[in-house]
Formats: C-alpha cells, structure tokens, sequence
C-alpha cells in the first residue's frame, strides 16, 4: 500500500496540535482553527486537511439541537491514525475515554488514512452486544467504494477491541469480535477532492436522520439511494466554503 499519510500534504500535519506525548486532551488553537477556515474558504474545491475538517466539523455540531446531541458525539479526525503507531497508542485510548462513548447511542468517528476521508459510526455501543432490539454495529461510510473501505477492517476491529479493554468492559473478545460491520451503499464522489466534504455531509445527514433504534433488521433504514441528493450535497458545500467560522451553520 505504501507509506501512510495523514491528510493530503506531503508533510505531516496537525501532529503537532494533537501532541502524542503528553496525555492531556488535545484541544486545537481558535486562533489555528480560524487561520485554517480562512484558507478552506478562499481555496474553494481544495481537498480539507485536518484542520479544517475539525473547524467546519465544531461549527456543524453547534448547529445540532440539544436533543441530537445528547445521543452523539465524535472522536477527533486524527486519532485513529494517531492510533495505528504503537507510540501514540495509549494516549489515543485515554483520550477517547474521556468522551464516555459507552454512554451514547452513536459515536462518530471520521477517519483520514492514506490522503482519502471516510466516516465510522459506531450505533448502540452503550448496549449490550447480545441485544436483539438495540444491535450494536458499526457502519463505514466511503464515497470512493473503489477504493476497498474493508481494507481498514483488521485496524478497525483491533481498535474497537482496544477501546474496549481500556474501559475494563466485561465483553469478550469473541462477541467483540462479533459486532457486525456494515458498509452501506452511499453518493460516489466525482473527483478526488470531494471526500472530506462528503463525511461532513454524511456526519450531518446522519444526526439528522437516526433513528430511535439501530437494528440490523431494519438497515439500512433511510440510507436509501433517496437520502442524499446532489442538490443538497452542492448547497451544504457552498455554505461550508462562505460562512465565517464563528457563524458557521446558524
């Protein structure tokens, strides 16, 4: 596959504002995360690092109700990469323990692996994995489906197992290893750009539409191919691209 990137600069990026080597929270400069959304903004179309994904992601979740939110909430972008070197590995588990994801209906988890974006969701972690009316699952979202999204399941599992183990839950191995993963059809991207704008899309589309219960019965329940529609796509880019951070999405 070659070496792994963290977003699509040819240097490394962001590492610096989520610093490995110490095991407080990780928290981006406003003033960085403004600098950035500037930049987004100015360069219409430019495919997002991490930075301005996590501006535009902040301002996207302050447009949520309450009510939504009570039910979500999402990991940085970077820290499933951070995750995959041994060196980072236990401050990324500490850091996600702090987001009492085992309290919450759904966990976004957005992802950048090799220079491409794609969108985790974990449903119904808070219950237990042999419940039939509440499945716990995980769903990956890709916009570019040629570019194999199951190539990231052996990381995936062996992260959620490790989530798992960091919180001392009770589950197994096995049924962890059980949780299904669901790669539902999803809009296709048309250019090599787009991908980051697509999770944040799917991340707002989602919130929006989740229901009450997450069965494996039911899915893919509204990710029908009549839940995301271009128009929509094209207006949600266009107000990403010309709000100003501090009124984004309000």
């Amino acid at each position: 596959m070659g070496k792994r990137k963290l977003g699509h600069e040819s240097n490394p990026v962001d590492l610096a504002s989520t610093n490995p080597s110490t095991s407080n929270f990780p928290r981006r400069k406003r003033s960085e995360r403004g600098v950035k959304c500037k930049i987004a903004i100015s360069k219409q179309k430019k495919k997002l690092n991490s930075g301005e994904f996590e501006c535009y992601l902040e301002n996207l979740w302050r447009s949520f109700s309450e009510d939504k939110k009570t039910c979500f909430t999402y990991l940085d972008s970077l820290w499933f990469n951070l995750y995959l070197k041994k060196s980072s590995r236990a401050n990324v588990l500490t850091w996600i323990k702090k987001k009492h994801i085992f309290s919450k209906k759904y966990v976004l988890v957005p992802i950048v692996c090799w220079g491409h974006w794609s969108l985790l969701i974990f449903c119904h972690f808070n219950e237990n994995l042999l419940s039939n009316t509440k499945t716990p699952c995980m769903l990956l979202l890709d916009s570019l489906e040629m570019a194999n999204p199951r190539r990231l399941e052996a990381d995936i599992r062996k992260f959620v197992f490790d989530i798992y183990k960091a919180e001392d839950r009770p589950e197994t191995r096995e049924l962890i290893s059980k949780i299904p993963l669901l790669v539902p059809k999803v809009p296709q991207q048309t250019n090599g750009e787009e991908c980051g704008n697509f999770v944040l899309y799917f991340i707002n589309l989602f919130v929006e539409g989740a229901p009450e219960n997450f069965s494996i019965d039911s899915y893919p329940y509204f990710m029908d191919k009549n839940w995301f529609s271009p128009e929509g796509f094209g207006s949600f880019c266009e107000r990403l691209e010309s709000i100003p951070l501090e009124s984004a999405f309000h």
